[in-house]
């Protein structure tokens, strides 16, 4: 373990540029992952980090110590910063002192929608992609399909919304869903408030790939248009829509609701 004491150290600019700006963090092609449950999920699901960072008073956490000691042990460098400097770099309020430096992902689509997936036309928020990923995740869904306008998923934000659904996911950005959607061998099901077709009236006993758009506009037309059905969450009160998020937490749970009730008749 080294420590850090200076603010002109070239490893804490680059995670103060990590920390701070999503520019910084596509060009490095790296991110944070802040806090001990993300930290934990990603050496148990993914492997050791490219550096782990403490603050020096979280080596006092036997939770924390246990983790930097994993990551010793798997040849993980570790780097200590006095309590200030680890501050100057965390966007946690209140957290335990505990960051990992991670590579992100980039995957190439290398074969036609077979799966149940989310396609993530356009949404603007982080905190609802990171919890999409997350409802995706315990709803058993493998992909996750984002055009070019979504946030960025590697995102701290995103990835402490998400509490560790990235590890399970196959995430795809930059996508053209336009060409996915045609090419797509299950059926595509968009989200809107026009539609006809009550989401519980839908039949979901199959792979789908979930549609959900812009937090303001819904789904382009374009992508509406090429969508096999589209479904309606119907509710009750003066609110005139779910929140995207919350939206899709429903879908997800009604198709595995439909998936593990469903028997099919002996004939």
């Amino acid at each position: 373990m080294k420590t850090i004491t200076s603010r002109d150290n070239p490893l804490y600019k680059e995670l103060k540029a990590l920390a701070t700006s999503s520019q910084a963090r596509r060009k490095a092609g790296r991110t944070l992952l802040d806090g001990v449950h993300l930290c934990q999920a990603y050496l148990e699901l993914r492997g050791v980090p490219q550096q782990c960072v403490v603050s020096e008073a979280a080596l006092l956490n036997p939770e924390v110590a246990e983790l930097v000691q994993r990551c010793e042990e798997r040849k993980a460098p570790v780097t200590a910063l006095p309590d200030a400097l680890y501050q100057g770099v965390t966007q946690v309020e209140h957290g335990v002192g505990l960051m990992f430096v991670i590579d992100t992902p980039v995957r190439a689509i290398d074969a036609p929608l077979a799966v149940n997936a989310v396609l993530l036309d356009n949404l603007q928020d982080p905190g609802n992609v990171g919890s999409i990923l997350r409802s995706a995740a315990a709803a058993g869904i493998t992909a996750v399909y984002c055009s070019a306008g979504t946030a960025f998923c590697w995102s701290p934000k995103v990835l402490r919304a998400a509490m560790g659904a990235h590890f399970v996911l196959e995430i795809f950005e930059n996508v053209d869903l336009a060409a996915l959607i045609s090419a797509s061998a299950v059926e595509v099901i968009a989200t809107s408030g026009y539609a006809t077709t009550r989401l519980y009236d839908a039949d979901l006993r199959r792979p789908l790939a979930w549609l959900f758009g812009h937090e303001g506009q819904g789904v382009a037309d374009d992508l509406l248009a090429l969508a096999g059905q589209q479904v309606v969450v119907p509710h009750l009160g003066q609110i005139e829509s779910l929140n995207v998020a919350a939206c899709a937490a429903v879908c997800f749970f009604e198709q595995l609701r439909q998936t593990q009730s469903w028997t099919p008749k002996l004939l």
